[in-house]
């Protein structure tokens, strides 16, 4: 299994924002032809600090997803909330529980 794994730091009056939006397309990307699955986790200390956690069936599938409508118009709208660079890895799950 592929996994995306995206870390995200925004400014701290625009995290209800993010979280607003999240909301409305998470089901639409957890729908996109490919994903397995999709999280989101936020860091502990730093409340601003949020991690995306994606499944993939292969790394294609993800470029579409990124080729997407759906895509450019997500990150376009968050990606006007940050204070810092995002980072993202690409990694293959190798064991797991479920």
């Amino acid at each position: 299994m592929f996994v995306r794994i995206v870390k995200m730091s925004f400014q701290p009056e625009k995290v209800d924002e993010f979280l607003g939006n999240f909301e409305m397309v998470k089901d639409k990307i957890r729908a996109f032809d490919g994903c397995e699955h999709l999280e989101l986790y936020r860091d502990k200390n730093e409340t601003n600090i949020f991690f995306t956690y994606s499944y993939w069936q292969s790394e294609k599938t993800l470029e579409n997803y990124r080729d997407s409508d759906l895509f450019k118009a997500v990150w376009t709208k968050t990606k006007a909330l940050f204070n810092d660079k995002p980072e993202a890895w690409s990694v293959d799950k190798l064991v797991g529980n479920w």
